[in-house]
C-alpha cells in the first residue's frame, strides 16, 4: 500500500479534519496547538493550554476541541510517548475555536461537581449534537476512569451517558446514527451503546458501560476512529500499529502501517477513500488510499 507523508516534525499529532482548501486541521497534543497542515508545511491557529486531543468541524464552522488538560512525555526509542498527567493538570474540557480568530471559548469541564478528566474524541450527530469520549487520567499509582458524552454545542446542555471505562477513546456513529461506537484504550474493546432517544442509550447488560461488539486477540491498545459507509469502524491501534477494520458483527481485519503508534483516522476525497492518518511516535501525517469508502462527517462534507 502506498503511503504519502503529508507533514513531518509534528507534535503528537491527532484530529484530522479535511478543509475546502485541501488542508488538513489537525491538533498537536505535545505543542498544544490547533495547526492547520498543507503541501508539507505548518501554520498555527490556535495555542491551547493543556492538552486538545480531539477536533471536528461544528455547524458554526467552528472547530471543536476535546481537551484531556495534558500528558507528561517521554522519549522512547525515538518514539514520542504520552504518559501521566502532568504537575500542571488542571481539568479537561470541551472547547470551541474560531478559525477566523483563534480564540478559545470553554464549553464545559465539569459535570454534577465533577470535573472532566480527559476529554478525547468527538463526533456531530446530524442534529448537531456532540458526542464525546473522556479517556480518564492516570497517575503512578491511581486511575481516574472515564466514560461517554452528549453535548450541545452551544453550553446549555452536559449529559453523562455511561461512566466507568478504563479509557473510552475514539467515538463514531453508524450511518443512521442508532448507534454510537467507542473504543475503549485499554482492554482493546469496541463498545457499542445503542441510542433510544436525544442522548439516551440502552443500558449495558450486567454492569457493563455498553453492548460489547469486539476484543482485540492480543495486546493492543486503542485509539481514535472513523466510520466506512458500510458501517465498519477503522480503529487506530498501538503497539501493532496500524488501523482495524471491525464489523459490527465482530469480524475484523488489520492494516499495517509505519509507526507503532498510529492513533487516528479519517476520509476525504470524491470517493471518500483517501484516507489521511496521523503516525503520533513520529510525529508524522500520511495519506493513503482505502479500500473502502468512509463515512461523510455531518457538516465537514468536504472532499
Amino acid at each position: 500500500m502506498d503511503i504519502e507523508i503529508l507533514c513531518e516534525g509534528l507534535g503528537f499529532p491527532e484530529g484530522p479534519v479535511i478543509m475546502p482548501d485541501g488542508s488538513v486541521i489537525l491538533v498537536e497534543i505535545q505543542r498544544k496547538t490547533l495547526t492547520r497542515v498543507w503541501n508539507g508545511k505548518r501554520e498555527t491557529i490556535a495555542e491551547i493550554p493543556g492538552g486538545p486531543n480531539g477536533a471536528a468541524l461544528g455547524p458554526d464552522g467552528a472547530i471543536y476541541i476535546t481537551n484531556n488538560g495534558g500528558f507528561e512525555y517521554h522519549d522512547i526509542g525515538g518514539l514520542l510517548i504520552p504518559g501521566h498527567a502532568p504537575p500542571d493538570y488542571d481539568t479537561g474540557r470541551l472547547e470551541r475555536v474560531d478559525l477566523n480568530t483563534g480564540k478559545i471559548e470553554r464549553l464545559y469541564d465539569a459535570i454534577d461537581g465533577q470535573r472532566l478528566s480527559g476529554p478525547n474524541d468527538l463526533v456531530f450527530d446530524k442534529a448537531g449534537a456532540i458526542w464525546f469520549s473522556d479517556l480518564g487520567k492516570t497517575y503512578p499509582r491511581s486511575l481516574e476512569r472515564g466514560g461517554l458524552y452528549y453535548a450541545k454545542p452551544d453550553g446549555s446542555l452536559l449529559r453523562e451517558i455511561a461512566i466507568g471505562g478504563t479509557g473510552l477513546n475514539g467515538v463514531g456513529l453508524s450511518p443512521d446514527e442508532s448507534v454510537v461506537y467507542a473504543a475503549e484504550t485499554e482492554t482493546g474493546k469496541l463498545w457499542a451503546f445503542d441510542v433510544t432517544g436525544e442522548g439516551q442509550v440502552a443500558p449495558g447488560g450486567l454492569g457493563a458501560i455498553g453492548r460489547h461488539v469486539f476484543t482485540y486477540p492480543g495486546h493492543v491498545y486503542f485509539d481514535s476512529l472513523a466510520m466506512q459507509a458500510d458501517g465498519a469502524a477503522c480503529v487506530a491501534t498501538i503497539l501493532n500499529g496500524g488501523v482495524s477494520i471491525i464489523q459490527p458483527d465482530g469480524q475484523f481485519s488489520h492494516i499495517p502501517l509505519p509507526d507503532p503508534l498510529v492513533t487516528n483516522i479519517c476520509f476525504g476525497g470524491a470517493d471518500m477513500r483517501d484516507a489521511y492518518v496521523t503516525l503520533s511516535g513520529t510525529g508524522k501525517l500520511a495519506k493513503l488510499r482505502w479500500p473502502t469508502p468512509g463515512k461523510r462527517l455531518n457538516f465537514n462534507p468536504y472532499p
